[in-house]
This record gives structure tokens, sequence and C-alpha cells, in this order.
């Protein structure tokens, strides 16, 4: 069992389940809302519930014990997630989650993109065509015909 609950495939798979779910709570939770302030209440959430877990499981560091390059990188990362958030929270308050949601997975291509550009990373042919597909898919998914 520990084995598994140390798997990058599992977590990944929570991952596209809990955005799945934050799709359509957003969609409904926006209704009525401000889709600026509902991204506001949503990270208050975030924040307590992460400060929550990482005290209850001792797992809060000193923030001393962060590098500056780490904490310019996290800082970055904050804003692109922010961005993304907003924008994430608008595209849902205007339009259908079935179809905002694949077009916001696109982020798949453009990590990959992103990852062989600026990381280094390498990519086989089948891992292409994958990303291809994600692409093609999330297209065809949000058109509307």
């Amino acid at each position: 069992m520990k084995s598994i609950l140390l798997s990058w495939q599992l977590w990944a798979l929570l991952s596209a389940a809990f955005a799945a779910l934050t799709a359509i709570f957003a969609k409904v939770g926006v209704e009525n809302v401000n889709s600026d302030f509902a991204t506001f209440i949503r990270t208050i959430v975030i924040l307590c519930t992460l400060g929550a877990i990482l005290v209850g499981t001792g797992q809060w560091q000193p923030l001393g014990s962060v590098s500056g390059r780490s904490y310019l990188f996290l800082v970055l990362s904050g804003l692109a997630t922010g961005g993304s958030w907003i924008c994430y929270f608008r595209a849902l308050k205007l339009g259908d989650a079935a179809r905002v949601a694949p077009i916001d997975k696109l982020s798949v291509v453009l990590v990959a993109l992103f990852g062989v550009a600026f990381l280094g990373e390498r990519l086989s042919l089948p891992n292409w065509l994958g990303v291809a597909l994600i692409g093609a898919g999330a297209i065809l998914v949000a058109y509307r015909g």
C-alpha cells in the first residue's frame, strides 16, 4: 500500500479527478458571484487547507530553509497560477464547463513544448503523437458545431 502512495501516476490521476471536480463546483459557484471574487474565496480555502496539512503532518519548514532561487521560481509559479485561476474562473463564468476545461487542458500541450524548449526534456515519437492527440482532442471537445 505504501508503494502506491509514492506512485506519481496515482497522484496525477487524483489531480485530474480534483481538477474535474474544480470545474464542476466552480461553474456552479460563479453563477451569481464576480469571477475574481470567487477566485479569492477559493484561494483562501486553499491557503487554510494547506496550512492545516503542513502543521498537522509536521511538514512546515522554516522560511530560511528555502533558497533564493527556489523563492524566485515559486513566486513566478504563484503568479502564473494566479493568472491561470483568474482566467479559468472568468472563462467558466462565460462558458460551459464541458468546453472551458478542455481548452484549459491545452496546458498539457504547452507543458510538453516548454519542457522540451526550456528544460531540455526529450519526448519520443509516440509522446509527440500523444501531445498532438491531446491538442486535437481538446479543440474537438470545445468545438461548438
